[in-house]
């Protein structure tokens, strides 16, 4: 399969980091474009593509041949996308381990979902494979339940923060409700599209944390509990043309730890609680969420 075009410049002229280029490539590979299996195009159609030297490109390759997305990462061939068998008794990076385990969630009769998260991106990536998958037929849930929490548009969040700047003017602020009200969105219109595509029983719906989230928290049929932390860095992003020196996270490099109610007595308190958890959250003291 060949990587096709797209306008991944930003501001014009700015070269694209290894990092962005991984996680356009991620990006593709969690949407179903790229395929277990399918070949990438080779290192130069990508520098190509990408605008960028070779050795940025090779940088990104093995990042995500790291993560377990790629195989056959070398000079002379171009890589391939690697089948994806996380083991539950080793924490995955959240962008690895999730979608195999959202795909396995949506092998239920009644999907259950219950997320609690800084942004909705990892979780409306990952489910690109479990709803091309309901597409193709393979599987077949009669519903589908999904809420999350998420940070109010409200509050002074913890991150992401300007390292000088703070509150609701901070353009790294509106920066993130920008990118969140975005992926809401999107993610609540790719289930919801499951009600007339295939008579689903779609519901999604979103409530507003009072405080920011230190770690995020994938609730699935009240079977598993995936919980990782948001691990906090210092870096820096193009923003309406500025440079925004920031405290942030990347979701999609926490680890995720696993929890399974068959797994045991701990692993079994672990879930029950988290569920508690999350249901006394919801409701609480969370409010509706506000997009505009």
């Amino acid at each position: 399969m060949v990587v096709t075009q797209e306008n991944v410049a930003v501001n014009g002229s700015r070269r694209l980091s290894p990092q962005e280029i991984a996680d356009i490539l991620r990006d593709r590979i969690r949407a179903g474009e790229l395929r277990p299996g399918d070949r990438l195009s080779t290192q130069a159609e990508l520098a190509e593509e990408f605008g960028v030297e070779r050795g940025t490109v090779r940088q990104a390759l093995r990042a995500l041949q790291q993560d377990g997305l790629l195989s056959n990462v070398s000079k002379g061939s171009p890589p391939r996308v690697a089948e994806v068998t996380p083991t539950h008794d080793q924490p995955q990076r959240t962008m690895v381990g999730l979608a195999p385990r959202l795909t396995e969630a949506f092998k239920a009769k009644d999907v259950r979902i219950d997320v609690v998260c800084h942004t909705a991106e990892t979780m409306m990536l990952a489910l690109g494979e479990p709803v091309r998958l309901i597409h193709e037929g393979t599987v077949k849930p009669s519903s589908i339940k999904v809420r999350i929490l998420l940070p109010s548009r409200k509050i002074n969040l913890a991150f992401p923060v300007s390292v000088d700047a703070h509150g609701e003017e901070d353009p790294v602020h509106r920066r993130w409700l920008d990118q969140r009200n975005a992926q809401v969105h999107v993610l609540s219109h790719n289930l919801k599209s499951l009600r007339s595509s295939h008579g689903i029983d779609v519901q999604v719906t979103f409530r507003a944390l009072p405080f920011t989230p230190p770690v995020k928290l994938y609730l699935l049929n009240g079977d598993e509990a995936l919980m990782g932390y948001y691990m906090l860095t210092r870096r820096e992003e193009e923003y309406e043309s500025q440079t925004l020196d920031m405290y942030d996270v990347l979701g999609s490099e926490s680890l995720l730890f696993s929890f399974e109610k068959g797994a045991g007595q701990r692993d079994a308190a672990f879930v029950g609680q988290s569920q508690k958890w999350f249901n006394a959250l919801w409701e609480t003291i969370t409010t509706d969420l506000t997009l505009s």
